[in-house]
């Protein structure tokens, strides 16, 4: 396992944060929970962070949206934030249309301490 990672953690559903951010903290990583895409946006507009775990069905703003403002932002100010998208859909399709969009990598719910780790680790090896 690699440094210690600041996660932004976009997810609308209690039970979710508390296991994800749970997991995260067994990893030794920090971060911050926010409900949905909207707020992804603004907290990124006041903080860093060094990975974004994004859910897919958020209230206000889903995460293909947000992936998509994000990116758009990133190409003005020539920065970019590795994201991770958490979601229960694993249909092939909805895989695509993320990396397509800009995703670094695809997390099936519910998440497991194993497969979390290995995606943050594969995100420090791409930083």
């Amino acid at each position: 396992m690699g440094k210690k990672l600041h996660v932004l953690l976009a997810e609308d559903n209690l039970i979710n944060q508390r296991l994800i951010t749970g997991l995260l903290k067994q990893l030794g990583h920090t971060g911050m929970v926010v409900p949905n895409g909207q707020e992804v946006l603004r907290c990124l507009e006041q903080h860093r962070f060094d990975v974004l775990l994004l859910d897919n069905m958020m209230p206000l703003m889903d995460g293909l949206t947000t992936l998509k403002h994000l990116r758009e932002r990133e190409r003005s100010a020539r920065t970019r934030l590795q994201v991770i998208v958490v979601t229960a859909d694993d249909d092939p399709q909805c895989q695509a249309e993320f990396m397509h969009a800009g995703a670094d990598d695809f997390l099936i719910k519910p998440v497991q301490l194993h497969s979390l780790q290995q995606a943050l680790d594969k995100t420090q090896q791409r930083a």
